[in-house]
Formats: structure tokens, C-alpha cells, sequence
């Protein structure tokens, strides 16, 4: 009895326990899970899943996850945690290449997205991410000139003759100057250094966390840049560009994006913390859509616009922003597209749909409109609008298939979209 007494006398009480990972799919039917209120109000407010109590399970509550995959963990009033790991629909490799595509068309390698035995986002990712980043830096780090100003007491550079009346007022040193400083602190090195932070910020969770592995190489990687300077939480990632002198950081710097955009959904809601490794489904259909239509059409004469801008009424007051709009080089528009990401209604598409492009088609002096959705095996469709003559058209893109397949379908699109291309095949 006594042993018994001390055993319950350490036991943590169960609103204080950590609960499990919460295993979900993306846009799956809501799951029953075990939770405290605490626990469960902080899951609601953090807005990565949807969370409502159960009203037939006493101590349960509903949870639901949406267009977001990955694994993140929210922590809740009192320094408790809960992870949640939601596996995509799309599978690794093709998830790997919509992303990889859509920041490097011409350099992303089909061979690097070819991780069919991983069954999760993060542990491919960081494995890929640790070899391309330990074979660029097989060389020694890269170095590069890096502009520095600085308060100096002696002339270095050039003086900053601005800097030094606002800052000295008339004193003759100490000296505002600026240099060019030859450095490894610049930054390729500093992507590849924060990409590494973040990574060895997760904790190892089998199995959707960082294999025991590639967390061995990502370490080894964070030693060597260990005086490089990181870039902070919720500043914007700094731009590089390909050269000849960084070529065999090239595929590196690409996967070292694609876990920083993944990490970019770390927020705090009131007393509840978000942080982990998520990418939005729909962004990433909708870039990849957009701009493999822009490579295939890179031959043809014209401009193609993302995200464009537009109002809907004469003062200016309703936006509206398309997807995807092709111009003519006099800058008459050519074609519109809107990509939707609707694989959780694979029996038909909603209305308002339909609705929006056409207000897109009339503010652009459009007759045709067209609707990308990601959907396998749906027809193509398309609805001419009474006493308007617009028709807009419905194409699905099959995204369980082949890169190969996927280029070729968007080339197939993007002859559908410019009425010149079609004459002129």
C-alpha cells in the first residue's frame, strides 16, 4: 500500500501531463481526441486545425485538419504542449516537387524529389537538405564581399560624409566609414546557418520529426557555420542570386528556402505559442500552377503577371487580385487563371467559383476564363455565361503522377489559355 501511495504521490495530475501527438490528415473527417479544456481552447485558438468539443465524448474534442501539413507544436498556458503532425493527401516526392519547382524551374532536379520510402514532409526534407548542404560545403565555406559600414577610428573605405555631420556634429573622429569586407559571413552561408537552426530546433518525434541521422549531419553542419550570423525570427529572407562563383551551393540555398518558408508559420495568439514545419497546400498549388504556366509560355511573345491587382468597381474600392494573367506586349490581356486547391470536394466545384472569375473576366475585358483545380480524374468543363458571352472553363490537373506528367499537363493548359497559340497550332 505504501508503494502504491508513492507512486501516485509523483505522478503529474492528468491536466498537467503532455498529451501524445495528435496524428491527422489533411482535410480527413474530424477525430475524436482525448484533451483537457485548457488544452483543447489553446488547440482552437492556435488556428492551425479546427477544434470543437465533442458533444457525445465527455473529455474529448473534435479535431479537424485543414489545408496545412507538416508537424507543429502549440504550447499552451502553463508551459504544456501538444504536437500535431498532419500527413498530406499528395504524396513526398510530389510534394517535394511542386515545392522545388516553384523556387528553381530550370535547377530543381527530378531526381531530387524521388523519396517515395519517406512517409513524411520533415524527415525528407531534412535528409535532403543535409546532404545537398554537406556536399556544397565539402570545398570550405564560400566567401564573397559583403558591404559593411561601421563607426571607425581610422579611414577604411570610403567616409559617409551624411553619416558623419548626423552622427559626429563637426568631430573629426570617430569616422563614418564604408567598405567592402571579404567574408564567409554572407548570404548563401547565412540561409544555410538559419535553415540548420531552425531544423535543430525540432524535437526528434517518430516519425514525422528529424531522423536521429540526418539531426547528426544537420549538427555537424550548424558547427561549421557556427560564426556565421544567423537570420532572425520574422525578419524577411534575404535575396541571393545564382552565379558562377556559388554554383555548388545552388541546390543547398533552394532546400535551405524551402525549410525557412516551411518554418515561416511560428506565431503567438494571446498566451498561445505556435512553432513548427507547415506548408499551406493551396500556396503551394497555386505556385506551382502559376509559375510552371509562365515557364511554359516563356517562348511566347508577352508578359505573364502573378497576384495581379485589379479593382472591381470604378472608385476603386473592391480588389480583386487573379492568380495568373498573360498580357500581350501592348498590355492587352490575353489569358486569365485562378488555381484552386479543392481536393476535399471531389464531387464537384463550388459556385463561387464560378462567380469570381467571372467578375475577373469582366474587369479584364476577358471573353474566356479559366479555373485550375487540383483534382485526379475530374472532366473538363465548361459554363458560357447568359448575355455576357464569357465562358469559363473548369481543368483539373491530376497530381498523382509523374513530374514528367505534371509539366506536360501544364503545357496542355497553357495552350488552352491563348487563343493565338491554339490558332496557330
Amino acid at each position: 500500500m505504501m508503494h502504491t501511495a508513492s507512486a501516485r504521490s509523483v505522478s503529474p495530475p492528468a491536466a498537467e501531463r503532455t498529451p501524445p501527438p495528435i496524428e491527422l490528415a489533411e482535410h480527413a473527417s474530424a477525430k475524436p481526441i482525448p484533451l483537457d479544456d485548457v488544452t483543447g481552447r489553446a488547440l482552437a485558438a492556435s488556428g492551425l486545425v479546427e477544434v470543437t468539443p465533442d458533444p457525445y465524448l465527455p473529455g474529448h474534442w473534435r479535431v479537424k485538419a485543414g489545408r496545412k501539413v507538416g508537424v507543429a507544436t502549440v504550447t499552451v498556458p502553463g508551459s504544456r504542449t501538444v504536437t500535431v503532425r498532419i500527413t498530406p493527401k499528395t504524396p513526398i516526392a510530389r510534394l517535394l516537387f511542386l515545392l522545388g519547382y516553384s523556387l528553381d524551374p530550370k535547377g530543381w532536379r527530378n531526381d531530387d524529389a524521388d523519396l517515395a520510402s519517406e512517409p513524411d514532409l520533415l524527415p525528407a526534407l531534412a535528409r535532403l537538405f543535409a546532404r545537398q548542404a554537406e556536399h556544397a560545403l565539402r570545398q570550405g565555406l564560400l566567401q564573397g564581399y559583403r558591404r559593411t559600414e561601421e563607426t571607425s577610428l581610422v579611414i577604411r573605405g570610403r567616409i559617409l560624409e551624411g553619416e558623419q555631420i548626423r552622427r559626429q556634429h563637426g568631430r573629426l573622429i570617430p569616422i563614418e566609414v564604408a567598405h567592402d569586407e571579404y567574408t564567409t559571413d554572407i548570404t548563401e552561408n547565412r540561409l544555410l546557418r538559419t535553415a540548420s537552426d531552425r531544423l535543430m530546433r525540432l524535437p526528434t518525434i517518430p516519425p514525422a520529426g528529424i531522423p536521429t541521422d540526418a539531426r547528426a549531419c544537420v549538427l555537424r553542419l550548424r558547427a561549421r557555420l557556427a560564426d556565421i550570423t544567423p537570420i532572425g525570427c520574422g525578419h524577411e529572407i534575404p535575396a541571393w542570386r545564382p552565379t558562377r562563383l556559388n554554383a555548388r551551393y545552388h541546390r543547398a540555398l533552394r532546400l535551405a528556402e524551402l525549410v525557412l518558408r516551411g518554418f515561416s508559420v511560428e506565431h503567438r495568439t494571446g498566451d498561445v505559442t505556435v512553432s513548427g514545419f507547415l506548408f499551406d497546400m493551396a500556396k503551394v498549388f497555386e505556385d506551382f500552377v502559376t509559375v510552371a504556366l509562365r515557364e511554359a509560355l516563356a517562348d511566347q511573345p508577352g508578359r505573364c503577371a502573378f497576384q495581379d491587382g485589379q479593382h472591381l468597381d470604378e472608385h476603386g474600392q473592391i480588389r480583386i487580385v487573379p492568380d495568373f494573367v498573360r498580357y500581350a506586349e501592348d498590355g492587352t490581356p490575353l489569358a486569365v487563371a485562378d488555381a484552386k486547391y479543392k481536393a476535399e470536394e471531389p464531387d464537384g466545384f463550388p459556385h463561387t467559383d464560378l462567380y469570381q472569375m467571372l467578375a475577373y473576366c469582366t474587369v479584364l475585358g476577358m471573353s474566356e476564363g479559366h479555373l485550375v483545380y487540383a483534382k485526379g480524374n475530374g472532366p473538363h468543363a465548361a459554363h458560357r455565361v447568359r448575355r455576357s458571352g464569357i465562358v469559363i472553363h473548369q481543368h483539373a490537373l491530376d497530381l498523382d503522377q509523374s513530374p514528367a506528367g505534371l509539366l506536360a499537363g501544364i503545357r496542355d493548359l497553357a495552350l488552352r489559355l491563348d487563343s493565338s497559340l491554339i490558332a496557330a497550332g
